[in-house]
């Protein structure tokens, strides 16, 4: 099991006014399926929403320039959205973090009134200045579950004001074809991307399937327990765990087939590349299987990586009625059950699951049956330093 740091134990998890254990991506979380599909509906019954006046009625009209993840605004939140206020969205695909922090480095954080930033970059965000603080007077923070809402605590900047919203949450753990792989036992494992049993037909994201390599080197006993999660404490400690998790790497490069970097390529990969393995998101391979693909997504032994990616506001951001009129919308219950039906990830909305339909429910007992919510592992806040390094070893990981 993950230690729980006072760093992870911060990132998530939180208790509401009656004492109750909301859903929590840390170890030792209490939280199971039912008591999280229960949270997600009723957490927010009987709490009082602050007085705002509706900012869709402020912005009736105009557009907004959005850059957030390749598949997070599907075509029944998009019309949702332009109906309810008459605002145009203009949209920028992305698939990564470091692309939302070099467009915004490039324009010196204008053409965008919205941003789709993780929660656990925090510490990157805080020095570049690229961002402003919400006003949470027209924000309805209540909608959303509160050991979601992270804003207040990890996006504070100098005790300026909120600058993250949460938006959607998910996993990544593994997806296969059920046609032609099985897992050996109820849940599968990082290492099976490895695998010299499924060379040649696996893949994974650059930086994220390295990680996934060290637990699963520590499952098999080839890596100090705990030595992934040590890495995040020093350079000195991420570069003693780092060369041996590349080395390994290096060694197996010939078994990965496919390189991913968004949800499309996740797909593609699955559908018509070959692969019958892979460590993946859980929305690509959950709206593959929604579709009626022979396809699989669950948590790994190793437990699955969570994580909860948000709306932020440049400071270039010019459209200010309309970012307020998508955070709302964005919090509308029945419009963010919808979304989840097609894009396969999970929202934060209090009630949203509701409106998810009996296949998300189903998709969602299968992603994490038994104790596997319990096993979830909060993605830790990652210093400038730990990230530049990361991609140095990433890089020598995919040039060799």
């Amino acid at each position: 099991m993950r230690p729980v740091t006072r760093q992870n134990e911060e990132q998530f998890g939180e208790t509401n006014s009656e004492g109750e254990v909301m859903i929590s991506f840390k170890k030792g979380a209490s939280a199971t399926r039912r008591d999280f599909l229960k949270t997600a509906a009723a957490a927010g019954a009987g709490l009082s929403m602050p007085a705002i006046v509706s900012s869709s009625v402020l912005a009736s009209s105009g557009e907004i320039n959005i850059m957030m993840w390749s598949d997070y605004l599907p075509e029944s939140f998009v019309n949702g959205f332009t109906d309810k206020t008459g605002i145009k969205i203009n949209f920028t695909g992305i698939g990564s973090n470091e692309e939302i922090i070099n467009k915004l480095k490039a324009t010196n954080g204008e053409g965008f009134d919205i941003v789709s930033p993780t929660v656990n970059r925090n510490l990157l965000w805080a020095e570049l200045g690229l961002l402003q603080p919400f006003d949470m007077s027209k924000v309805a923070l209540d909608k959303v579950n509160p050991s979601m809402a992270l804003g207040e605590t990890h996006w504070n900047f100098d005790g300026k004001g909120v600058f993250w919203l949460p938006h959607i949450w998910g996993t990544e753990g593994i997806a296969w074809r059920t046609d032609a792989f099985v897992p050996g036992g109820e849940f599968p494992s990082y290492y099976d991307v490895w695998d010299e049993a499924n060379a040649g037909k696996t893949m994974g994201r650059g930086h994220s399937m390295l990680l996934g390599l060290g637990l699963g080197l520590e499952g098999r006993g080839e890596l100090e327990p705990g030595s992934m999660w040590a890495a995040y404490e020093s350079p000195e400690k991420m570069d003693e765990v780092w060369t041996k998790v590349v080395e390994a790497a290096i060694a197996k490069k010939p078994n990965i087939k496919l390189i991913w970097n968004d949800a499309d390529t996740q797909k593609n990969g699955l559908l018509n590349e070959g692969v019958i393995v892979g460590q993946t998101w859980d929305g690509p391979p959950l709206a593959l299987k929604t579709a009626g693909e022979p396809v699989m997504y669950r948590a790994p032994k190793e437990g699955a990586m969570a994580w909860v990616d948000g709306l932020a506001m440049p400071t270039g951001a010019k459209n200010i009625d309309q970012i307020y009129a998508f955070i709302e919308t964005a919090y509308d219950a029945k419009l963010a059950g919808e979304a989840i039906k097609t894009h396969g990830y999970n929202s934060p909305v209090i009630g949203a699951a509701e409106f998810g339909g009996e296949i998300y429910a189903k998709n969602f007992a299968d992603a994490y049956p038994g104790e596997a919510l319990d096993s979830l592992n909060a993605w830790p806040a990652e210093a400038p330093w730990y990230s530049e390094k990361r991609t140095e070893y990433t890089n020598k990981f995919l040039s060799a």
